[in-house]
Parts: C-alpha cells; structure tokens; sequence
C-alpha cells in the first residue's frame, strides 16, 4: 500500500473518530435527568440521575432489601430476628454493615457502637421511655452494651452471627442511611450512569456533574435549637463530586429535662448524653456508610479527639461547627476540603 494511500485512510478514520466523540458527547448532554423521591426507612429519599429511563422501580426495590436486613421497625427484618432470638444466618448485605462498624468501632475507641439501643431508649430517643435514668439504671444498662458480644462463626457456607448475651440489642440506624444510599449508587453504576446524586435523610453519594454541568453543590445547615426542623439556614455549601457525605448533630434532635438539654447522642462509653462542644459533625468519604458513621462517631468524641482520629484516616475529610468557650460558633475542617468548600 502507497503511502499516501495510508496517510489518507487514517485521516479518515480520525475525521470519523472525532464525529463520533462529538455525537456521543452531545447524545450525553442532551440526555435528560431523572428525579425521583420517596419514603424509606422512616425518611425521605431523593435520586437526580442523567438517564434515558426511569429506574425509581429498581431504586426501590434496592431501598427495600436494606429494609428488610437493618430496620428495628420491620418484625420481619434480619436485624429484628436476631433482636428476637440472638442468632441469624446473615447474608452479604448483613455483613458488609456489621464489618464496617467493627472496624468504626475499633478505629474510634468505642466510639461508635451498634449495640447502644438500650442506652438511647433510657434516654428518652428510642421506642418507649421518656424518664431520665438514674445512675444505677445507666450502669446496669451499660452491661447491656458492647460489640465485643457479637460472635460471628463460619458454618460450611453460611455466616452465622449471633451472641450469648440475652439482652444485646442491634440498631445500624447511625449507618443504615449512608448504606442505602450506596446500595442506590450500585444501581446507578449498574447502568453505566456518570452524573447522579442520591440522598436518603441528608446522606449522600454524588457523581459526575448536575444538570447545571457544575459538581455538585451540597448544603451544610447551620446549627441551631430547633427540633422542629423549621430552620434551614445554610452554614456553608461543599462542592461535592464522586464523594460520599454525612452529617450528624446535636442541635436538633434534643429534649430538656428539669431546665437541662439533653442531646440525642449517647456515648457508648461512659452511657450519658455527649456534653462537650461540637454541634455538627459533616463527613466526606468514599462511601456513604463510611460517612455516616464516622459522622456519629465524631458527634461522640468531640472535635479535639475527632481530629486526632481524623490524622490516622487521610481518606477521610470533615466539617465541624463547634461552640467556642464564649458560647459563639465556629468552623473547623480538614485542609484536604480546603478547595471544596465555597462560602
């Protein structure tokens, strides 16, 4: 083959190659986003997605698998049957969220605990009771507490978990959210979607770009008493792409008792309400789940000690608003979210 022959085939195949980029960029802009909400796990779920189908029918179906495995209020769920009888044969999905909050567990001191339950219903946040706990309740409560109960056996195939302390209780509440929300974003990547946002009660996972082909911008509310969630206030807006995040705080979800507040966060530490100064707690991770509950964690150990765990985990970023000595609020966060952060 002459040369020129071949110098010409390939500047046709590259005039080709370069029509074709360009009709599969515009197919892509041009194709529309999806929005879709609903009710899961006693919240609200949005999902924004750039595709050419609805997939809400599938999102749902991936929302009611995490149901049916980690809600305290489905009798039928895994959770609820170990609840019940202390011994499960737990699935994929089971254990995925179990392993991750021992390894939350372990890399916060205790911190973050799935069997806290009994801890927050004496406190007044759970299923029945609205009377403060003496001491002697608290401590006869805490021997209630402890992930170090939990046995997990290997059985042929089978994962069987289970404990021999009759009165553990799991709650994955504190990371159940965060997980949904992934578990959507597997749908998405399923589907060979680029630009999404999922968000299950505040926990997040992005890609890509929003419909305004910008990344995603994602509101961090400002801190203040209203449990009625009437104030919505932005503290500041995070620029968040192919990032998950969580916030947890206190200043919302409280009571007061005899002229004192109570937060809703317990320590499973010591089993009293957290008392020091961090008010919310934003964390950005490469999942959800992760987010959310080193997200509570964090609300457990305040900013001091939350930074230090935060230098053993450079994949982690975060955003704290604290109370100063003075009582006025401030802003602590990660040098790594310096660029992300827009006002």
């Amino acid at each position: 083959m002459r040369k020129g022959k071949k110098t010409y085939i390939k500047a046709t195949f590259l005039v080709f190659l370069i029509i074709g980029t360009v009709f599969v960029i515009k197919q892509q802009r041009d194709m529309p986003y999806q929005h879709n909400e609903g009710f899961i796990f006693g919240t609200v779920y949005h999902a924004t997605y750039q595709y050419d189908k609805d997939l809400n029918e599938e999102i749902v179906a991936e929302l009611n698998k995490v149901d049916a495995t980690f809600s305290m209020f489905n009798k039928q769920s895994t959770v609820s049957a170990f609840n019940r009888g202390k011994r499960i044969e737990a699935d994929r999905m089971f254990m995925e969220v179990l392993t991750l909050s021992q390894t939350i567990n372990r890399e916060t001191g205790g911190a973050f605990d799935i069997t806290v339950a009994p801890l927050v219903n004496a406190w007044g946040f759970g299923f029945k009771h609205q009377q403060m706990p003496t001491p002697q309740q608290v401590d006869s409560l805490r021997k209630l507490v402890g992930m170090h109960y939990i046995n997990i056996d290997n059985v042929g195939k089978k994962t069987i978990v289970s404990t021999n302390h009759k009165n553990l209780m799991l709650d994955f509440s504190a990371i159940a959210k965060g997980y949904g929300s992934d578990m959507v974003a597997k749908v998405m990547r399923r589907h060979d979607i680029k630009n999404y946002m999922i968000e299950i009660g505040g926990e997040i996972v992005t890609s890509g770009l929003s419909e305004q082909r910008l990344p995603w911008k994602i509101g961090v509310t400002k801190p203040s008493d209203d449990n009625l969630n009437t104030n919505q206030e932005l503290q500041t807006v995070l620029n968040v792409t192919d990032k998950a995040m969580a916030t947890s705080g206190n200043y919302r979800n409280f009571y007061y008792r005899k002229g004192k507040k109570f937060a809703h966060t317990i320590d499973p530490r010591t089993g009293y309400p957290v008392q020091h100064s961090l008010l919310s707690s934003t964390v950005l991770a490469n999942s959800c789940a992760e987010a959310d509950g080193y997200a509570t964690a964090f609300m457990v150990l305040g900013v001091e000690r939350a930074k230090a765990v935060l230098a053993q985990h450079p994949e982690l970023m975060a955003y704290f608003i604290y109370a100063d000595k003075d009582g006025k609020m401030n802003v602590w966060y990660s040098s790594s979210l310096k660029k992300k952060v827009e006002k």
